[in-house]
């Protein structure tokens, strides 16, 4: 069972958000925040796998909230849930430690597919926002980076599954991309993040990009 926590300041939307999402059986809803303070609190003790995270909150924004809580509680991942799509919103809120970024009219489907993405470890962008980051870091970088900058080199396999990665593929995805099992990908992709010293595949994507590899 995956527990979730919803942090938002709207209470009719925290409760339409938690009929939906406990309509699913393996999902949970085992706690809710009006603010980012309460959610530090809250997951303190209720240790969710995930936090749905509104941005826009009093007392302690979204952005903040997720800095904190990817600090004290790695395991616990955040997604965005949020009616702004501004470059701001999006890059500030990944950089806080956000694995998952998702606009509060996106299909419900996709909701449920980025929790449980998320509590495998995994990251879930709506596509228009993984084109805009992708788009963006290039426009960023001042120089290219070189392949110095990695910790160790990376295979000719991982350098396939970089680059599917970059392109959104789960580990399912790839595995059937590859010929080879969903666990070889996930032995894989930790080797990968742990070269590319990035702590989960959003940033793996972004580097791999940073370093001309996609």
């Amino acid at each position: 069972m995956i527990r979730i926590v919803l942090a938002d300041d709207q209470a009719l939307f925290r409760e339409a958000l938690r009929m939906l999402i406990t309509s699913q059986p393996d999902l949970q809803v085992v706690g809710e925040a009006a603010n980012g303070a309460e959610v530090i609190k809250l997951a303190d003790s209720v240790r969710p796998n995930v936090v749905l995270m509104d941005l826009q909150m009093p007392v302690m924004n979204g952005v903040a909230a997720t800095r904190q809580l990817h600090s004290a509680q790695p395991d616990c991942h955040v997604i965005a849930l949020t009616t702004f799509d501004g470059d701001e919103y999006i890059f500030d809120c990944l950089r806080a430690g956000a694995v998952g970024y998702l606009l509060k009219d996106a299909p419900s489907e996709n909701l449920f597919a980025a929790i449980r993405a998320a509590a495998r470890g995994e990251s879930f962008l709506q596509p228009s926002v993984t084109t805009r980051v992708l788009t963006e870091f290039t426009r960023l970088s001042d120089q290219p980076a070189s392949s110095a900058m990695l910790i160790e080199p990376l295979s000719d396999r991982e350098l396939e599954i970089l680059r599917l990665i970059a392109r959104g593929s789960t580990n399912r995805e790839i595995a059937e991309a590859l010929f080879i099992t969903e666990g070889t990908v996930k032995n894989h992709v930790t080797n990968i993040l742990g070269k590319l010293d990035v702590r989960d595949r959003t940033q793996a994507a972004l580097k791999a990009r940073e370093l001309g590899f996609c």
